[in-house]
């Protein structure tokens, strides 16, 4: 896997973005699986929060079954730990790095991945979603999943950023950006979805009618978000929404067959 040349297989407009969700993230992997069976190779991912980690990941060049390895083995203690000094939150993420370079054996430059990659962090002072795609992963990566009082926020480029789904949690927007004509989305969809995610509701159901974006849906009624029993029940759930999804869009022309998207 790591040795394939990426401008072979990979569709450089095609894009992925992943949603953030907590432990929801790991049916992210279940999709990647699915894609990666059926031969659609997108050149571009973005995320934010746990779908940037499960992306990133992706964007280096593991394979569905490392990534799924990966998963099932994540323990939270492996990207934050307690610090004593608790001025921005009670978590430290500084172990990321620690944790990239262990799983990649470096910590790589965003520029320097397979695939482009975009982490998606929220600026705290102007509010306003901002894409990582240059610079050291394990930077970007704890400024996407960098939740308020929790997990601090990260200095990058004279901003203080923190977890991009404050303001965008299915941050397809920033896969126009990186170059992306086509997006497959992947919203960790949960129906107990309240008032204060209307605007994301209101943002999946344009992204329904869009026809340059194929939208995946899995369903995470009864599932943990915070903890990691159900590990295996998100990935297959993860499979079973990528494989209806990409079924439905067998019957709707793709703007490019180049994907494999849109076969008849």
């Amino acid at each position: 896997m790591h040795g394939e040349t990426r401008s072979q297989v990979d569709d450089p407009r095609l894009a992925i973005t992943l949603a953030g969700g907590g432990a929801f993230g790991a049916a992210h992997v279940g999709v990647l699986q699915v894609l990666e069976e059926r031969g659609i190779r997108p050149g571009i991912v973005t995320g934010t929060s746990s779908g940037a980690l499960v992306g990133s990941a992706f964007a280096a060049g593991l394979d569905g079954d490392e990534i799924e390895r990966i998963t099932r083995r994540f323990r939270w203690n492996r990207i934050a730990r307690w610090t004593f000094q608790p001025r921005w939150g009670l978590l430290d993420t500084r172990i990321v790095t620690d944790a990239v370079t262990r799983l990649l054996g470096e910590d790589p430059r965003i520029e320097d991945l397979p695939r482009r990659f975009g982490a998606v962090a929220t600026d705290l002072r102007t509010r306003h979603a901002v894409t990582i795609d240059k610079g050291p992963l394990s930077s970007a990566l704890r400024a996407t999943i960098a939740v308020p009082g929790l997990l601090p926020p990260v200095r990058l480029g004279g901003r203080v950023l923190a977890d991009g789904g404050m303001v965008d949690n299915v941050p397809h927007a920033a896969a126009r950006e990186l170059g992306a004509e086509r997006v497959i989305v992947v919203h960790l969809h949960a129906k107990w979805e309240n008032v204060r995610m209307m605007r994301t509701v209101t943002q999946t159901a344009d992204l329904a009618n869009d026809p340059s974006v194929v939208l995946i849906q899995p369903e995470m009624e009864r599932m943990a978000q915070w903890t990691m029993r159900d590990i295996p029940r998100l990935i297959a759930e993860g499979r079973r929404a990528a494989e209806a999804a990409l079924d439905a869009n067998r019957r709707v022309p793709w703007p490019s067959s180049e994907s494999g998207l849109g076969r008849p």
